[in-house]
């Protein structure tokens, strides 16, 4: 923290240097030199030179440092200036402070984290904290001067939003899956193993199936952006302020849901994972019956076959009593590998018990076992057909469902959070974590402001329109979670590219609803024109493309992260021709 700190002080430091005044001077050089003194002839050489090299370099200079209008400062203190490189200097400065900003927040949040854990904290503050760079970019983008300055400055804040999405979903999402790759085996990648280097079909990334819920919210939360957008696509010339404020209000809507849903992840997840877990057992102890059994567990119709049935609970009532207890379970159970998931004997006892016992006395007798059996196989069944169409044979039948509820585990196994080990000197990693928290939020609303008009100034030095320069720029400025992303998924494992691209698609959702509703409250407000068709296009394109193949499938080849980075400038080329040449607005 304190290296942070020091480099923000140098950079304020930097940023005060700078306002030091021009200075004044005379010159040296005596023009009015008397002809009668000698001279070896180097002033005149001199002259003769600035008079060839002048013309060459005043277009070139006037353009780089020199300006015909004046700045106004920010806060009446921070340095501004006209020339471009002025404001290429002051864009990096300003936009290096925002990302110590969003570094600061991201090390608060993960302090806080492992303090108290998933739910409220991980689920509801973390993500609004993460936004939190972007909002105040885009809040101060439309916030000062009169409605037509921020009409002009406002394309800046669509930019970093527009910029954000896009740069998540193409160059760190291709990125992650470079770095990531695994060789592929039987359509899932194998942790660790990178044999096949850089095979484009038999290397690549898997996740788990939360990953691609992950993604298919993220395409819900482009909801919002289609109600702006319709008043635009049947009657351009139309007022869209209700468009605005109906989107307005969804945008929030889908913020306090989103929240909720973050908050109740860790519970659903373990729900269902117990419930995967079931099946998986349900599937091993029916393969064991079927190896046990003198005979097919169903009938040629598919029904289970109640004489064979009956002939398994005999040979399984080792005192003949008429009832299976514990015991009795235990000897058809300890010649079960469960080694793949995590699940002990006793565990399985205690599952088979619940399903068969409806008597409650803690046994099971040979009718309770009868329909306990003929409820597996139905179930069984009708994956079967949901699956084929069609009841395969009993034994194929079994294996199948094995096969499928031992992969459905996988998906759902590895990502159940943790529980939260205690953290040495708590109160000291709390004290820590708020009070990086709160130099991350001070520093990101101070700076924001300068940064906005860095970025309209060097528009204006430039004549390149603000929205390309926040839309190339601003986005690795405030997005924190870059370096985190790729540190995840360099360790080649399902389960942290799993959490990598879980970042990237929540990341993009938050700033879908979050960065949008902080948008249109501007817009509307501000009483700002809508025109921003193009802009919310290309959103729409990237995010449903990338959303739709990542809701689909868990398993990415390398020669994807072509396709994704390629659509990064693509979708710059987009926003110029429907801007420029089509004239959209």
């Amino acid at each position: 923290m304190a290296k942070k700190l020091a480099k923000i002080l140098l950079l304020l430091a930097i940023l005060l240097l700078e306002q030091a005044g021009p200075g004044q001077s005379r010159s040296i050089t005596n023009d009015d030199v008397p002809l009668s003194m000698v001279t070896d002839g180097g002033n005149q050489l001199l002259l003769q030179n600035q008079n060839v090299w002048k013309p060459f370099f005043s277009g070139l200079m006037d353009s780089l440092f020199s300006s015909d209008s004046s700045c106004e400062q920010t806060y009446g203190f921070l340095p501004c200036t006209s020339t471009v490189l002025g404001n290429i200097f002051l864009v990096l400065v300003y936009g290096y402070m925002m990302f110590l900003s969003a570094k600061l927040l991201s090390n608060g949040s993960e302090i806080l984290l492992q303090i108290l854990g998933p739910g409220i904290v991980g689920g509801l503050f973390l993500p609004l904290l993460g936004s939190l760079p972007d909002a105040t970019i885009i809040l101060a983008s439309g916030l000062s001067g009169d409605t037509e300055t921020a009409q002009s400055q406002v394309s800046v804040g669509m930019g970093l939003m527009a910029g954000s999405n896009v740069m998540l979903l193409t160059i760190l999402w291709g990125t992650c899956l470079i770095v990531g790759k695994c060789d592929i085996e039987n359509s899932i990648a194998v942790d660790q193993k990178d044999e096949k280097r850089f095979s484009l079909t038999g290397s690549g990334v898997s996740t788990d199936i939360w990953t691609s819920y992950s993604a298919r919210i993220m395409i819900i939360s482009l909801i919002p952006f289609v109600i702006v957008q319709l008043p635009q696509v049947f009657h351009p010339t139309s007022d869209s302020r209700v468009a605005i404020l109906i989107s307005l209000a969804v945008s929030i809507s889908f913020v306090i849901a989103y929240s909720f849903y973050q908050v109740f992840q860790p519970w659903i997840q373990k729900r269902k994972l117990a419930y995967s877990k079931h099946k998986h057992v349900m599937s091993e102890i029916l393969k064991q019956l079927k190896t046990n059994a003198l005979g097919r567990l169903l009938t040629n119709d598919g029904d289970p076959n109640k004489v064979i049935i009956q002939k398994l609970f005999k040979t399984l009532d080792q005192d003949s009593d008429g009832y299976l207890n514990t015991s009795d379970l235990r000897s058809l159970i300890i010649g079960i590998q469960f080694d793949d998931i995590d699940i002990n004997i006793d565990e399985a006892i205690i599952q088979v018990m619940r399903d068969f016992d409806t008597s409650h006395d803690s046994k099971i007798d040979e009718d309770e076992f009868f329909r306990g059996i003929s409820r597996w196989l139905n179930k069984a069944k009708r994956e079967a057909i949901k699956d084929r169409g069609k009841i395969p044979q009993s034994m194929k039948l079994l294996e199948e469902y094995d096969q499928k509820t031992k992969k459905e585990y996988d998906q759902f196994g590895d990502q159940i959070d943790e529980v939260v080990e205690d953290v040495k000197n708590a109160k000291w990693h709390a004290s820590k974590a708020v009070v990086l928290l709160f130099l991350g939020t001070i520093v990101a609303a101070a700076v924001a402001d300068p940064l906005v008009d860095a970025v309209d100034s060097f528009s204006t030095a430039t004549s390149i329109p603000s929205f390309f320069i926040s839309f190339v720029v601003l986005p690795f400025a405030s997005s924190s979670e870059i370096v985190t992303t790729l540190i995840f998924v360099s360790r080649k494992k399902q389960r942290t590219a799993s959490l990598a691209y879980s970042e990237i698609y929540g990341s993009v959702t938050m700033s879908n609803i979050l960065s949008l509703a902080v948008f249109l409250g501007l817009v509307y407000v501000r009483n700002l024109t809508w025109s921003f068709s193009a802009e919310v296009l290309v959103i729409l394109i990237v995010c449903i493309l990338m959303g739709a193949i990542a809701s689909f499938r868990t398993t990415f080849p390398l020669w994807m992260s072509s396709v994704a980075i390629l659509l990064y400038p693509l979708s710059l080329l987009l926003v110029y021709i429907l801007d420029y040449i089509c004239g959209w607005s």
